[in-house]
């Protein structure tokens, strides 16, 4: 499985950006897709998950209200609509998959998000 994310970049505060995450690969059948992000200097962070087959999300406290994860199963692609960006969004920002014990296993190559104040 290849994970390809693209849809970062360079945002004014308050501003938004929609992060796509394609999937490829001959079986493509994850229990879930999550996004994180890791700003410089500081550790890698969940963002968001949802599970592939219920829709279920599931956000970390520091972006609910105002990020949305999403997936086109037929497309097998994931989205991170994000809204009412904030300096502090500021960072690259990885897909990856999950299975049901809760590992994630594939990652893509990360997309830069910087938010200007």
């Amino acid at each position: 499985v290849q994970l390809q994310a693209s849809g970062g970049g360079l945002v004014q505060a308050g501003g938004s950006l929609r992060l796509s995450c394609a999937a490829s690969g001959r079986t493509f059948s994850p229990y879930g897709m999550g996004w994180f992000r890791q700003a410089p200097a500081k550790e890698r962070e969940f963002v968001a998950a949802i599970n592939w087959s219920s829709g279920n999300t599931n956000y970390a406290d520091s972006v609910k209200g105002r990020t949305t994860i999403s997936r086109d199963n037929a497309k097998n692609t994931v989205y991170l609509q994000m809204n009412s960006l904030k300096p502090e969004d500021t960072a690259v920002y990885y897909c990856a998959t999950y299975r049901v014990s809760g590992r994630y296993d594939y990652w893509g190559q990360g997309t830069q998000v910087t938010v200007s104040s």
